[in-house]
């Protein structure tokens, strides 16, 4: 497979490591020499400085033999350019962009991105994508972390492990008799910052973010089994008026009714346009900062408190000032991954981290065939695939004891004709399965071998 990215920053450097690890052909383009030299100091890659929207620099980066272009540079113009001349004078088969101005992805303008005018194969909107990410965390309360597989039919959801939690100090392989009439799997601990991919003999301690698989029918039922019964909030307060807060308003506004929602933005052009654009919503002008401006928000009543503006330390901190001022719960967005172990610790509830979300995003695009979703955990110590199972796969009719998995490998729900299967190691794996499949980040590829699914494009 010959791939090129376009944009050598962290999310075309997170793609470019996943792909160059399967023996892909990967080139890097980017007008930055240092990060072209960094990756290709990292990764097996080739590396091209230039502007990817140049027919030579492409051309250079071998775009003739390309099967496939991921632009995300940091502007809009040249990955939409990138793509208009990959498949203009390259034929390149599928290309992907990354587009932030919201004004391009604009309903009465889709007309710009058919065949015939800019072919872009699939679109992605960070701003989209991580107000989605929000709303996920704001539907499923008491989670730090909540993803769908298998269609909607299973949920994987990561809690913390309170004083109170009904399962601690209980080994793994007993909960099923606990609860006899509950579908969850634990596949996954974080303790202490550290991951753990657990046995089966493993217990849970007070602290530890615990991920859990499930069916999305006993989801909360699951959670109540962890001590989380947390309702979901009426009142919301968000601080950051910029695209994220106001596409996840919009999603609010239109998925859930009844909602109190007030929002807090800096800069007073934005806040007197944001008044404009929404209807019923109370528009703050001031600091997330502010202790005036939190108690003018009524903080001390509102359900959950999300911080989406552009600085990470403005997010961290005014989420721990409201979670202070009395807010039952806060989800901060934060870029910089050296913040995480906050979560729990601090008082932050949830964290969203906006490039793992957004390459998780593009790679689903980018894997087809047999492979259906790619999750990440965290800042990727761990993956999840899910995987369908073919009639020659070397895994179909075969029990997971005669697999012989890694220990830092767990098969963690089968769905097979619509039904959700937590597995024990004498279930059989049969063609047509839906496999999810916890890995640690290193045992990915040899994973992918062992079941016999191939990243295919086409």
């Amino acid at each position: 497979m010959r791939v090129i990215i376009c944009g050598a920053g962290q999310v075309g450097y997170n793609i470019a490591n996943y792909l160059s690890r399967e023996d892909n052909e990967v080139t890097v383009i980017d007008v930055d020499a240092a990060l072209i030299g960094q990756i290709n100091d990292d990764l097996d890659v080739n590396g091209v400085v230039g502007h990817a929207s140049n027919p030579d620099v492409l051309n250079a980066a071998g775009a003739n033999n390309a099967d496939m272009m991921i632009a995300v540079t940091m502007s809009d113009e040249i990955n939409m350019v990138a793509c208009q001349i990959g498949h203009s004078l390259f034929s390149i088969p599928k290309k992907i962009a990354r587009i932030r101005q919201q004004s391009y992805l604009d309903p009465a303008w889709s007309n710009l991105f058919s065949r015939s005018h800019m072919p872009i194969d699939v679109i992605i909107s960070p701003e989209q994508v991580i107000a989605n990410d929000i709303y996920q965390r704001l539907s499923v309360p008491g989670t730090t972390f909540v993803n769908t597989l298998a269609n909607g039919k299973a949920h994987m959801v990561g809690v913390i492990c309170e004083e109170n939690c009904p399962v601690l100090n209980t080994p793994l392989e007993h909960l099923p008799n606990l609860f006899p009439e509950l579908s969850f799997k634990v596949i996954c601990i974080l303790r202490n910052n550290k991951p753990i991919i657990p046995e089966m003999t493993e217990q849970l301690e007070p602290g530890d973010e615990a991920y859990f698989v499930t069916d999305t029918d006993h989801l909360y039922r699951a959670l109540a089994a962890f001590g989380h019964e947390e309702k979901q909030a009426r009142s919301i307060v968000i601080t950051g008026g910029g695209n994220i807060g106001l596409g996840l308003t919009r999603m609010l506004l239109e998925r859930r009714r009844g909602l109190q929602i007030k929002m807090i933005e800096k800069n007073a052009t934005r806040a007197r346009y944001l008044s404009e654009q929404l209807e019923d919503i109370i528009v703050l002008k001031g600091s997330g900062l502010d202790k005036d401006i939190l108690e003018e928000a009524s903080i001390d009543h509102v359900g959950t408190y999300i911080a989406v503006t552009n600085d990470d330390e403005n997010n961290i901190l005014g989420s721990l000032l409201a979670k202070q001022y009395g807010c039952e719960r806060v989800i901060t967005l934060v870029n910089n991954e050296v913040y995480t172990p906050l979560i729990g610790t601090l008082g932050i509830d949830a964290m969203v981290l906006p490039k793992a979300t957004i390459v998780a995003t593009i790679m689903q695009h980018v894997r087809r065939g047999r492979i259906k979703g790619l999750h990440n955990l965290r800042d990727g110590f761990a993956e999840v695939i899910e995987a369908e199972v073919s009639e020659t796969a070397s895994i179909a009719n075969t029990t997971i004891a005669n697999l012989e998995l890694p220990a830092d490998v767990i098969i963690a729900t089968i769905v097979r004709a619509g039904k959700v299967i937590m597995p024990d190691h004498e279930t059989v794996i049969k063609p047509g399965d839906l496999v999810v499949i916890l890995a640690a980040r290193e045992q990915v590829h040899s994973v992918e071998k062992m079941f016999s699914v191939h990243v295919d494009i086409f």
